[in-house]
């Protein structure tokens, strides 16, 4: 058996025996002590163990947000398997293909991923032999190659199956959002795993008194975030989505230590905060620390932040390739006194390296716009059975992120855009992230994004989607005008258009795929 902490059996099965009784996570009304999570997790591989599961055979995990996620990621790695996780938002025609081609043995579904799962069991081209039932209490299936989730808990194993995990075996492959045809599946290694969740550790800070929320899907950045808090025994306030009231009461009642948010979830916490204020002051008080990334966050609703929630907040910037952490940008970052860099996503984490390069791999001077490429000690392996896409995304051993952004003088890192997204109009470049931040100035923007739409003169024409606060009476001839004033004339939006919201991706992304359409 291997037990250096080169592999994440080695580093769990050993860490987190230590906090016995200590509560580890609150889902649905009910608490689940360390004990019992490992309990459950060691009864749970040992069932995987007995459908051919051993070290790097991966093993679907088809889950919404819930305790039984969980005890399923802690089940994996004690197996030694390779996790496939599928948020539970993901569609029929993406859920079946990433079962296909991960070549996934065994399915873990809750109830919304379920229909999907037994799809996959019936699909001649899915390697999938059984499918377990998570949630479901009865300890005996009609179905054939169905389990309940009773009878493969049931057991409450004390000690995890034998097996020896290399640092070298595959233990996660991570599907991509992707934003043009069908996810491609990202490969991590056991070591560059192990690397990773010490990276969260490390850059986040978590302390042995950690109380997080996690409210996005586990199965994405933050079941990053959860295993990194385990280590320290941490309780873990599972949600099945994000809901303002659910996260202030969090805070309030539950002294929760811990917030990861994409922008628009800090936008409406901000917003409710706001209408809380009217009749009470909310106590805010346990809050140490709320994370943020995967879209960019404007510096006016950030520099509110800061003045409702005080010096909590850090962002972090990283791809499926690199998991959350490419750069970092510190609480002491967020230095209302320093606007500019509130617009960065930070300085190279502890095990990274970044630089700007142009078009033909050349490192570009300080300030220049070019694409980002990093470095760290746990970039993927390469893209699953995608030889020509991995070469063309690994070069040299540098990570080529397809994003645009600069270096300042002391390091910092701003991105302005997506190569993908970079608007092309009358042969000039405009950085859709540059138009966002102009038009977020404005009084009564909620939230605001900026594409480029087909246009028979142009190429492409700058067109904003905007949101409007509740109160605001704004018109598209303010935005317009606003935008003249402040940009070139080529970069103003031809054309605004008002929303009730902005359509946001399975995982909170804001969609720049449905703008367009």
């Amino acid at each position: 058996m291997h037990s250096g902490a080169t592999t994440l059996r080695g580093l769990f099965v050993t860490a987190l025996d230590r906090f016995k009784s200590q509560p580890a996570v609150t889902s649905g009304g009910s608490t689940l002590s360390y004990v019992e999570l490992v309990r459950q997790a060691n009864a749970l591989a040992h069932r995987l163990q007995h459908h051919g599961v051993g070290p790097g055979t991966p093993v679907a995990l088809m889950m919404g947000n819930g305790a039984e996620y969980v005890v399923a990621d802690q089940a994996v790695l004690r197996a030694g398997g390779a996790k496939v996780p599928i948020n539970d938002l993901v569609g029929q025609r993406e859920s079946l293909h990433i079962v296909r081609d991960s070549r996934a043995v065994v399915a873990v579904a809750t109830s919304s991923q379920l229909p999907n799962a037994l799809e996959a069991l019936a699909d001649p081209e899915s390697s999938v032999r059984v499918v377990i039932e998570a949630g479901a209490d009865n300890s005996q299936s009609s179905r054939p190659g169905v389990e309940s989730w009773t009878a493969a808990v049931g057991s409450g194993a004390l000690a995890p199956p034998e097996v020896e995990v290399a640092p070298s075996d595959v233990g996660l492959i991570l599907y991509t959002g992707g934003t043009t045809g069908l996810p491609k599946g990202v490969v991590h290694t056991q070591l560059g795993l192990t690397l990773n969740v010490l990276a969260h550790a490390v850059e986040i800070g978590f302390s042995d008194d950690e109380r997080l929320v996690l409210t996005s899907p586990l199965p994405h950045s933050s079941g990053f975030h959860l295993q990194a808090a385990q280590l320290k025994g941490a309780l873990v306030f599972v949600e099945s989505g994000f809901d303002p009231q659910t996260v202030l009461e969090r805070i309030e009642r539950d002294r929760a230590t811990f917030l990861f948010a994409v922008p628009t979830m800090i936008y409406r916490l901000l917003d409710h905060v706001e209408q809380v204020s009217v009749q009470r002051d909310p106590d805010l008080s346990s809050l140490r620390t709320i994370l943020y990334g995967a879209a960019p966050i404007t510096a006016e609703r950030l520099t509110q932040g800061l003045t409702v929630f005080g010096s909590v907040f850090m962002q972090l910037y990283g791809q499926s390739e690199a998991p959350n952490f490419i750069t970092r940008l510190t609480r002491d970052d967020h230095d209302p006194d320093r606007p500019e860099r509130l617009t960065s996503c930070g300085r190279p984490s502890t095990m990274a390296t970044v630089r700007i390069v142009d078009e033909a791999g050349a490192e570009c001077a300080t300030g220049s716009v070019g694409e980002v490429v990093a470095r760290t000690a746990y970039t993927m392996e390469g893209y699953l059975g995608l030889p020509e896409k991995t070469a063309e995304t690994l070069r040299d051993g540098w990570l080529h992120t397809g994003d645009l952004g600069r270096l300042d003088e002391d390091g910092y890192l701003y991105l302005v855009d997506r190569k993908t997204d970079m608007i092309i109009t009358g042969g000039m470049n405009v950085y859709s992230s540059e138009v966002e931040n102009v038009i977020a100035e404005l009084d009564g923007v909620a939230q605001v994004a900026v594409v480029g739409l087909p246009d028979p003169d142009w190429g492409e024409a700058v067109s904003a989607f905007v949101v409007a606060g509740d109160e605001s009476d704004l018109d598209e001839a303010q935005v317009r005008d606003h935008c003249r004033e402040r940009l070139s004339k080529y970069k103003a939006p031809k054309s605004v258009v008002f929303m009730a919201q902005l359509p946001l991706t399975s995982v909170g992304k804001l969609d720049k795929k449905a703008l367009r359409a």
